[in-house]
């Protein structure tokens, strides 16, 4: 795996054309890479997520963070509202009181 500005990329080997590629695989616009050496994929990979960054900015739009902390869950009201009785009675949030 490669790491660049919080962006996190995964490498295949094509072994038919012989060559290395890549996808940040912690966004969901997608963004590739390729190269034939190490050397090469790293850079490759650098240099992806900085044009992405780049075409993002000229476009006046946020790029897509990875791993924004959101985690959407459906639960049952009652449980809901046992949670929440539970994070007023102790001064917290409900996101507070269920990362404890």
């Amino acid at each position: 795996m490669l790491n660049y500005k919080g962006y996190t990329g995964q490498i295949n080997y094509d072994d038919e054309m012989k060559i290395l590629h890549g996808e940040v695989i912690d966004t969901r616009d997608v963004i590739t890479f390729q190269g034939k050496t190490v050397d090469e994929i790293e850079e490759a990979f650098r240099e992806s997520i900085d044009d992405y960054l780049e075409f993002c900015n000229e476009r006046g739009e946020q790029p897509d963070k990875p791993f924004s902390g959101k985690f959407i869950l459906r639960m049952p009201p009652k449980l809901y509202r046992k949670l929440y009785l539970k994070a007023n009675r102790s001064g917290k949030s409900l996101n507070r009181v269920s990362s404890n």
